[in-house]
């Protein structure tokens, strides 16, 4: 079995990330003194939702990217889809803050989750070609 070297490259950024995510609601926390919830804070409700959402999706993407890589996927389809991935969850939080329908929330938070979906979408799809279907 060799190791799916493209996901992993992609998956150490991606851990960066998730990373500063949590920083940022663990700062947003502290600076407003509220231990649990989100204090009814605007900006740490946000702040704790593209943390979340960042963890709802990605797991289950990198975890569908590795086997397609393991099963022989080229690696323009792997960074295709993981590159994709990678820019939809840097642009999610700078709209999760934005007023709704700005620009700033629409490239953000709705290009985002739209880049997301479809990474999801084509990511089960080539599975069930390559294992499920053939």
């Amino acid at each position: 079995m060799t190791i799916p070297s493209i996901t992993a490259s992609y998956l150490g950024a991606l851990g960066l990330l998730y990373a500063f995510l949590g920083l940022r609601v663990a700062r947003f926390r502290r600076g407003n003194k509220i231990a649990f919830g989100d204090g009814d804070n605007r900006y740490l409700r946000s702040a704790i939702r593209a943390h979340a959402n960042f963890a709802e999706y990605v797991p289950i993407i990198v975890i569908m990217n590795a086997l397609l890589e393991m099963g022989g996927a080229g690696s323009v389809q792997m960074h295709v889809l993981l590159g994709t991935l990678a820019v939809s969850r840097i642009l999610h939080p700078f709209g999760m803050h934005a007023k709704p329908m700005t620009p700033q929330f629409i490239v953000g938070r709705i290009v985002g989750v739209i880049l997301t979906f479809l990474v999801l979408l084509a990511s089960a799809l080539l599975l069930l070609r390559r294992f499920a279907l053939s």
